[in-house]
C-alpha cells in the first residue's frame, strides 16, 4: 500500500463496516446508509450554482480538495439519481432549485451534441425527473443513432435503458433495434458483451473489453424485458451476470478487463468503487427484478471489499475524514503500463499473461478523486425507502 492511501485505510473499517466475504451473515443497512449520506453531501458539494450544473470531479491537491471542470454526462447521472430522492435531499444539493431547472439548462446544451452517451443519458435524465419538454432530446437520439454503425456497447445500453423510461410509442421501434444490436452483439460462448458493437475487431486490443461494457448492459436489457417480454433479452443479460460474478475476486472485487473471446479477466485492476457499491448493483438489481437470476450474494461481496479491502491492508476507500469516497484502487506503475501489457499478450494468445505484475507493480495506490457519476448510480442503485435491495447477504461459508 502506498503512503497517500495510508490516510484512508482505516476508513469506514474501524466503524463497523461489513462482514468479510464468506462470513454468510447480511451486509448491515447502516453501511448502505452511511454511502448514501456521503453521496449526497458529496453531490452538494460538486454541484456548481453558477453554471446551474455538475463539476466534473473532485480531486485531493497539495491545499485540500479542490474541484475540476463541468460535466454534463455527470450532470445527467446525477439528476437521473436524485430523481429517486425526497425534497429535502434533492433542496439540499441543489441549493433549493429543482430537478427540472437543472434538466433544462442540461437539454439545452446537450441538443446538438455529436456523442450518442451524452444525449441518451440527457434523455433518460429527462424522464426520470419528468421534464416536459424532450421530444428534441428524443429526436437528436434517433438521429445520432442512425447515423454511425459503431457505437460503444456503455452507449447503446444508456440508449436503451433511456428508451425502457420512456415507454411511449414513439420510443418503441428504436428500443427495439437497440435490444436487438445489443443481443446480437452478445458472445453466447464467451458471456461477454464487446466495447464497441459493430466494429471489425482488428486492432490490437479489440478483444478486450470492460466492466462498463458487462453491467450496463445486463442492466438495460433486464430494464427491457421488464416491458417487453424479450427472453433472448433476458437470457444474454443473465448469462453476462453468471459470467462476471464467476470472475469475482476473492475479497468481492468487481475486475476490469475480460477477453470478448473467452469471458476471461485479462487485467484485474484498478478496482472502482463505484463499480463495488453502485453499478454492479444497479444492474443485478434490475436483472433479479424483471425475473432473473438473484445474484444477491456477489452484491454483498462487492460491497464487503469496499468496506475492507486487502489491497489497501483492510482499509478503505470510504473516507470518512474527507468525507468522501475516493475513486478506485490501482497497481502502483507508470501510467497504464499493465493493462496495455496484458491486452498485448493476451491478443497473441487467449492464456498469454505477463507473470510476476502482482510483485513488480502491487495493487494498493488510491486514486484521490471523485466524480458525480458515483453518487448518481448509487443513489440509481439504492433509492431512499427501498431496504430491500440492500438486504443482502452473502452465504458462502
Amino acid at each position: 500500500m502506498d503512503g497517500g492511501a495510508k490516510g484512508v485505510a482505516m476508513g469506514f473499517a474501524q466503524a463497523g463496516g461489513v462482514p468479510r466475504a464468506g462470513s454468510g451473515k447480511a451486509v448491515p443497512s447502516g453501511l448502505v446508509d452511511g454511502i448514501r449520506e456521503i453521496g449526497i453531501r458529496s453531490l452538494g458539494r460538486m454541484y456548481l450554482p453558477e453554471d446551474g450544473l455538475f463539476m466534473f470531479r473532485l480531486r485531493r491537491g497539495r491545499n485540500g480538495i479542490v474541484s475540476e471542470g463541468v460535466s454534463r454526462r455527470y450532470t445527467a447521472i446525477a439528476l437521473i439519481g436524485l430523481a429517486g430522492e425526497e425534497d429535502p435531499e434533492i433542496s439540499s444539493v441543489l441549493g433549493g432549485e429543482r430537478l427540472r431547472d437543472v434538466c433544462g439548462r442540461l437539454a439545452a446544451g446537450i441538443s446538438r451534441a455529436g456523442n450518442l452517451g451524452d444525449v441518451a443519458l440527457a434523455f433518460w435524465a429527462s424522464c426520470a425527473v419528468a421534464y416536459p419538454d424532450r421530444r428534441e432530446l428524443l429526436d437528436r437520439l434517433v438521429r445520432l443513432e442512425s447515423a454511425k454503425s459503431v457505437h460503444p456497447a456503455v452507449e447503446v445500453a444508456w440508449a436503451l435503458a433511456a428508451l425502457c423510461a420512456d415507454t411511449g410509442a414513439s420510443s418503441g421501434e428504436l428500443r427495439e433495434k437497440l435490444a436487438s444490436r445489443l443481443v446480437a452483439s452478445f458472445n453466447a460462448r464467451s458471456g461477454v458483451f464487446p466495447h464497441r458493437i459493430g466494429e471489425s475487431g482488428a486492432g490490437a486490443r479489440s478483444h478486450v473489453s470492460c466492466f462498463a461494457d458487462m453491467v450496463y448492459p445486463i442492466h438495460a436489457l433486464s430494464l427491457y424485458h421488464g416491458i417487453s417480454g424479450d427472453r433472448a433479452a433476458l437470457d444474454a443479460a443473465g448469462r453476462c451476470a453468471t459470467r462476471i460474478c464467476g470472475e469475482q475476486g476473492p475479497a468481492g472485487q468487481w475486475w476490469w478487463h475480460y477477453d470478448l473471446r473467452t469471458g476471461d479477466v485479462v487485467e484485474p485492476y484498478p478496482v472502482y468503487a463505484i463499480h463495488q457499491d453502485a453499478m454492479a448493483p444497479m444492474a443485478l438489481f434490475a436483472l433479479r427484478e424483471s425475473g432473473g437470476a438473484d445474484f444477491g450474494a456477489h452484491v454483498a461481496r462487492g460491497l464487503s471489499w469496499l468496506s475492507r479491502s486487502p489491497e489497501l491492508d483492510g482499509g478503505s476507500l470510504i473516507d470518512r475524514g474527507a468525507d468522501v469516497i475516493w475513486r478506485k484502487v490501482a497497481r502502483s506503475e507508470p501510467g497504464k503500463l499493465s493493462r496495455y501489457a496484458q491486452a498485448l499478450a493476451s491478443r497473441i494468445h487467449p492464456s498469454l499473461r505477463v507473470p510476476g505484475l502482482d510483485r513488480i507493480f502491487p495493487p494498493g495506490a488510491v486514486d484521490f478523486e471523485d466524480r458525480p457519476y458515483h453518487p448518481g448510480w448509487f443513489l440509481y442503485a439504492f433509492p431512499k425507502g427501498r431496504t430491500d435491495r440492500w438486504n443482502v447477504e452473502d452465504r458462502r461459508q
